[in-house]
């Protein structure tokens, strides 16, 4: 190992690498504080030139690579080990935009860049960058893209597949796969850049991409809303479909659990509606139309809505300033529950028609198992992703309830299964749930992944331990 730094320092210079303890160790420990481990380097390469340098000499000493982006993963995709046997390699440095069509309405990033800095130069260009997660301030495209980050625009967007256009990235063995190529039609054989999307970093290192930009719209309107029941958000999401499936942007659900915890932990979080409710709902619709036609659009179903009790109350935004409030009590859910306590993320997806019976479901199971936990799910309603997460009952002792955390992850698995569902939807699988994937993916579909990992990547090196179980590589 101690060689194999000294290549690698000689190669990334004084700048592109970091051994000191006290520096590496912001890199050792993921963001919900669940893996906490060890690594002699972290390499900060700045171009993809010095990427590939750093793969084929770590594959050379058969090094482990661990990359990292902007280190947001809720399953620990950029974890190490405790064992201090891999490298991390952070592409925080390669941080270019280096082209934006506004006619072809394509921008080319490099890995590091955040999604929020990607979201800012397609805005200055007068486009849109579409793909929207509460950690766009810190995530990176890379990482995005590896873990095929969905977020609250999947309804009309879909999730970060569907924007990715071409790519760049450093393969195992230390070669380039140069596939930045802008075309909407390309069948010149397999969609190699849709094998290493979503991947989480075990079949090579995302090091830049072509990304479909889609106009910006003109109008923008957002209301919060109270609603009596999970079926009564359905409705409303059925019902603003009815009425033009085009103009939803987002549909948000969130629990009276849920929203407690934000508006008594998060500051400036303030609940606009007269009373809590047992349920909420956030809706946006989004327009290419210099009109009032949206916000027409927007009363008139919520008139009825309320009319006919589907709603309890409801606001609307007037302007930039309230519909950044409104979304600010959504976003910081995640970050609430952390500072409630010991928190357990289930990132599941069910039809979308099956929501409802999910969320009854799971709540009644998880507080038999558990007396007095706190049941907080949210997330896209829209497209059947709720994060069902599960946080301590008041009082509790954090580790002892940590300690159940596969308990109650497979509790609300085996409810998801018997609604045709899946046990991660937009997160990944990380290093935290490839245990399940022999019973969810076995057979013939695990067997194929373990197939291409081993093609691709024979001596294990890419971001080892996650996605796939342990097994013995193939014949």
């Amino acid at each position: 190992m101690n060689a194999l730094i000294d290549i690698l320092r000689a190669r990334l210079g004084s700048g592109g690498m970091l051994t000191d303890p006290t520096d590496t160790e912001p890199y050792c420990s993921d963001w919900r504080g669940l893996y906490h481990g060890r690594t002699p380097a972290v390499l900060r390469p700045a171009d993809t030139e010095a990427v590939a340098a750093c793969v084929r000499a770590c594959a050379e000493a058969g090094a482990g690579i661990v990359p990292m982006g902007g280190n947001t993963s809720m399953v620990g995709g950029a974890a190490v080990s405790e064992n201090g046997h891999e490298l991390v390699l952070s592409l925080s440095r390669m941080n270019r935009i280096r082209a934006i069509d506004p006619v072809d309405m394509t921008m080319t990033v490099e890995a590091g860049v955040t999604l929020k800095a990607a979201q800012d130069a397609a805005r200055e260009a007068g486009c849109l960058l579409p793909l929207s997660i509460s950690s766009e301030g810190s995530a990176q495209i890379g990482g995005v893209l590896a873990t095929n980050a969905g977020g609250n625009n999947t309804v009309r967007y879909g999730n970060a597949r569907e924007l990715v256009l071409g790519l760049e990235a450093v393969m195992p063995d230390g070669t380039v796969f140069e596939g930045l190529r802008r075309l909407r039609k390309d069948n010149t054989g397999y969609a190699l850049r849709q094998l290493l999307v979503g991947s989480e970093g075990t079949l090579g290192i995302i090091t830049a991409a072509v990304l479909q930009l889609s106009p910006r719209p003109r109008q923008v309107e957002v209301a919060l809303c109270a609603v009596a029941s999970p079926e009564a958000a359905l409705a409303l999401f059925t019902a603003f479909r009815s009425a033009d499936p085009s103009a939803i942007q987002a549909f948000e659900y969130m629990s009276g659990t849920g929203m407690g915890l934000v508006n008594r932990l998060i500051p400036d979080a303030a609940l606009p509606l007269a009373e809590p409710a047992p349920h909420y709902v956030l809706v946006e619709l989004a327009s290419a139309r210099d009109d009032d036609s949206l916000r027409t659009l927007l009363e008139s179903v919520l008139g009825e809505a309320l009319e006919e009790g589907r709603v309890l109350d409801a606001v609307v935004a007037e302007s930039e300033t309230q519909r950044l409030a409104i979304w600010k009590l959504r976003e910081e859910h995640a970050e609430a529950q952390k500072r409630a306590g010991g928190n357990v993320k289930n990132d599941v997806s069910v039809p979308v028609s099956r929501v409802p019976e999910l969320i009854a479901r799971a709540t009644e199971a998880c507080e038999r198992l558990i007396p007095g936990i706190r049941v907080a799910p949210f997330g896209h309603l829209g497209d059947g992703n709720i994060h069902f997460n599960l946080v301590q009952p008041d009082g509790a002792d954090r580790v002892a309830f940590l300690a159940r955390d596969h308990e109650i992850m497979d509790t609300v698995a085996a409810i998801v299964r018997d609604l045709d569902g899946s046990f991660s939807a937009e997160h990944g699988v990380g290093k935290l749930k490839p245990y399940m994937m022999p019973s969810w993916r076995g057979g013939a579909e695990l067997e194929t992944m373990r197939r291409i990992k081993h093609a691709l990547d024979p001596k294990g090196i890419m971001n080892p331990g996650k996605v796939l179980p342990e097994a013995s590589p193939p014949t």
